[in-house]
């Protein structure tokens, strides 16, 4: 499952003078409006990308399409059969949307790589997909020592103008170099083939997600009719690309739109990017909205400035002030994507005068499915469905939807995609939900993430972990207890909370607010679903060590089966809360 943002914080002069409507043009997809983009503003810078230090390179439109002419030139020099698989492994850069765009105009379809991967799931990636050749980019030192050591040998591979220094493949430099630009770009249809997306693998082996042109231009200008999103507007890109919601953000919407997109060039510089932009449009996934709060709380502790907020003239200076310390001063839309928001985490931004309102989709649909609408949102519920999806709730509570964004299939592999799709022609999205009087949805849990404890009764983890995550202690949980007398969580804590547990008496008075933590929490949930303890782990779970997917969210079965050995002595402890390699 994954959360899609939406969007927010229009004013109520903006929603009065809403624009019209606007749909795709017969026969047009986002090559084409990129095109006409790049015709149009050929001087207008489209592309900011950071170099390291102060150094900035600004990509104007006629820039971009020349580098992008010049590479697809190179990659119709290959001979390859048309279409083939061409993968990009980078994180986000202006290359990545130039690598994409002549993979576009030389006929052929990306395959987006994740820059956390292991060796193995990169190997699997590219063999499977039938990829025929690989450009290679911007990817941190660890993470490239590791996947390296998954791109087969003799795969013809490409490496951008920033890249690990050890790469020694061909320099994306050296081939555009003087060479011509491709003479004849080729017409991409609505019905081909743009891409293959790699599903982030919570549950077993990736899927590839095989999505048209019209997958992506029909959703993206959805997108533009609930965001309004224009030519003047700014999106700083930092969430992985590979990932559908940044591919459809991030990409398929300046393609369209014209936008001005800026990249980030690390975590340390994330402020600094983040003003360099003055976002107008911001993403963002809870582990960062809830550092961001984490970075005010230092600052200014929750007490004090929750009596300063109380105070009219005060607050609005102190508000005024946060925003623009955090860089969304600018921001009229913002949301939260990649997993479900603590609803106290929302009210406080909202405390702040930003709205952040969540939405909901799924790869299959290229995100494409629900989304909550400025001043309609509703707190645990991920909006209502966008224009053009229908929603229904099957009998067994699975929440099944009909999508412009609706995959092709699965590449290579029918069965999955058969098991996926209904009789009927419905998306089984395998996440539990619930419709309010207004057709807002409310996810309530995942079908396969539902566990019975011993006693025959069935729990469902992700509104339990919900309510943990958002206590500022604690940065993630996991709960299970699949076959026990009881449930159980696994907490990761925050960087603040780490550092005050390893101080004298950290831990104990941390342990004190966590059993009040236990308390309340078991107060508002069924007998069946009670936590018998949490165990807090001295572990860091990160996409590069397989505890999380690309894009954050916990993998349930490689936390049960690092720590399954040890839940028959933690649960014999009898022990609230237990500390793990402290």
């Amino acid at each position: 499952m994954d959360y899609i943002d939406s969007i927010c914080n229009a004013s109520a002069s903006i929603l009065d003078m809403t624009p019209a409507v606007r749909k795709p043009e017969e026969g047009k997809v986002v090559l084409d409006y990129i095109l006409d983009n790049c015709a149009k503003w050929p001087n207008k810078i489209f592309l900011t990308q950071p170099m390291g230090g102060d150094e900035v390179l600004n990509v104007t439109f006629s820039e971009f399409l020349s580098e992008s002419k010049k590479m697809a030139a190179y990659i119709e020099s290959l001979n390859l059969p048309a279409p083939s698989q061409i993968a990009i492994m980078s994180k986000n850069c202006v290359w990545w949307l130039m690598a994409d765009l002549a993979i576009m105009m030389s006929g052929h379809c990306a395959v987006p790589i994740y820059p956390t991967l292991t060796a193995e799931t990169v190997k699997y990636t590219l063999e499977h997909s039938e990829s025929k050749l690989l450009f290679v980019g911007k990817l941190d030192t660890h993470p490239w020592n590791e996947m390296k050591k998954g791109i087969p040998a003799g795969m013809s591979c490409v490496s951008f103008p920033i890249c690990p220094s050890d790469v020694s493949y061909d320099k994306w430099a050296d081939l555009i170099g003087d060479n011509e630009e491709i003479k004849e770009i080729k017409k991409r249809t609505p019905e081909e083939m743009a891409t293959i997306i790699y599903t982030s693998g919570s549950t077993g082996v990736p899927k590839g997600v095989m999505l048209s042109f019209k997958n992506l231009t029909d959703t993206t200008f959805g997108l533009i009719n609930t965001t309004h999103a224009t030519e003047n507007d700014r999106y700083l890109s930092y969430l992985p690309i590979s990932h559908g919601m940044e591919r459809w953000v991030g990409e398929c919407l300046p393609f369209i739109t014209g936008l001005h997109v800026f990249y980030a060039e690390s975590l340390t510089t994330f402020v600094q990017d983040l003003n360099r932009c003055q976002p107008t449009l911001f993403l963002s996934v809870p582990r960062l909205w809830t550092k961001f709060q984490l970075g005010v709380f230092k600052k200014m502790p929750p007490e004090k400035l929750q009596k300063l907020l109380k105070i009219p003239f005060i607050s609005y200076l102190v508000k005024k002030k946060l925003l623009k310390a955090l860089g969304l001063n600018h921001v009229r839309y913002a949301g939260s994507g990649s997993a479900p928001l603590p609803p106290d985490l929302l009210a406080w931004y909202r405390s702040l005068g930003l709205e952040l309102l969540e939405g909901y989709g799924m790869t299959e649909n290229f995100n494409y499915s629900h989304m909550s609408k400025p001043g309609g949102g509703r707190v645990g519920y991920v909006g209502e469905p966008s224009e053009g999806v229908e929603q229904r709730i099957a009998a067994d509570g699975e929440i099944q939807v009909k999508s412009p964004g609706m995959m092709m299939g699965y590449f290579k592999n029918e069965e999955a995609t058969k098991e996926t799709m209904t009789e009927d022609g419905w998306l089984r999205t395998g996440d539990k939900g619930e419709l309010d009087d207004a057709g807002r949805l409310k996810i309530t849990g995942r079908t396969k993430e539902i566990f019975k404890t011993s006693k025959g009764k069935y729990v469902a983890p992700a509104p339990i972990e919900n309510q943990y995550i958002s206590n500022i202690r604690i940065e993630l949980a996991c709960v299970g207890g699949r076959g026990h007398q009881a449930a159980n969580a696994i907490l990761m804590l925050s960087e603040d909370a780490k550092k005050e547990a390893a101080e004298s008496g950290g831990k104990d008075a941390i342990e004190k607010e966590l059993e009040e933590l236990i308390k309340t929490v078991n107060s508002g949930l069924d007998d069946h679903e009670k936590l018998q303890f949490v165990a807090v782990v001295n572990d860091v779970w990160e996409p590069e060590n397989g505890f999380l997917t690309p894009t954050n969210k916990i993998k349930r079965a490689r936390i049960e089966e690092e720590y399954n050995p040890l839940m028959e002595e933690w649960y014999n402890s009898k022990k609230k809360v237990i500390w793990h390699k402290w």
